[in-house]
């Protein structure tokens, strides 16, 4: 499991951002409406930065900032103990966002991130070779007080957590290979889209790629 307890495993930067780029893309093949897409990728924020997004519909997502200085992940579980609405103080959990380094300050500041309701946040800098967090003193006697473990274990990259995610949110059995394919982010063509049983054309899926910044 990743979490802000554990993130050892989660991806560095630059895999990262490939991975949610094949998140995004997949989605965009499975789901022709953006608003009904969990996972979505914009590759053209600003001039300087990419924008990755987790939102579940339900007031859960996260964001993640990709830009020359590395990438900033922010996430808001509103279940989670440490949510402001179920906290004592009603404010983000001290030690979440005190330590962010000034690098990221432009995220810090980004109304669309809604960062008074954040509930954890992680970054990693160009040059560092893991991911850090606050330092955070966690509620006792929660599995996952953030939030952060379920919303970043599905980050690992493996095609086989994909496919159990689409069953489920997208109640589609979809074929591993091709889901691999798209991790591997292999070109898009007619017989690529078409081995996901979608009813998208490749013209449809390729517009979706450009904003993604999906390329082989």
């Amino acid at each position: 499991m990743i979490s802000t307890r554990q993130l050892s495993q989660l991806p560095l930067p630059s895999s990262l951002r490939s991975i949610l780029q094949a998140l995004a893309m997949l989605d965009a093949i499975l789901e022709e409406e953006w608003d009904y897409r969990y996972y979505s990728y914009n590759a053209h924020w600003s001039e300087t930065e990419q924008m990755a997004s987790m939102r579940t519909g339900s007031g859960d997502d996260f964001f993640a900032v990709f830009d020359s200085s590395g990438c900033f992940l922010r996430g808001f579980g509103h279940e989670a103990a440490m949510a402001p609405a179920n906290n004592a103080s009603s404010q983000v959990w001290p030690g979440v966002l005190d330590t962010v380094p000034s690098v990221f300050c432009s995220s810090l500041n980004e109304a669309a991130f809604h960062m008074q309701d954040t509930t954890f946040c992680i970054w990693c800098q160009v040059d560092d070779a893991a991911w850090s967090c606050g330092m955070v003193e966690f509620p006792e006697g929660e599995d996952d007080p953030d939030g952060s473990q379920w919303m970043l274990t599905p980050l690992d990259g493996k095609p086989e957590t994909y496919q159990a995610f689409a069953q489920e949110y997208y109640e589609l059995d979809v074929d591993l290979s091709a889901i691999a394919r798209i991790f591997a982010h292999e070109p898009l063509t007619a017989e690529l889209v078409a081995a996901f049983s979608t009813s998208r054309t490749l013209e449809e899926v390729l517009i979706d790629a450009e904003e993604i910044g999906y390329h082989c």
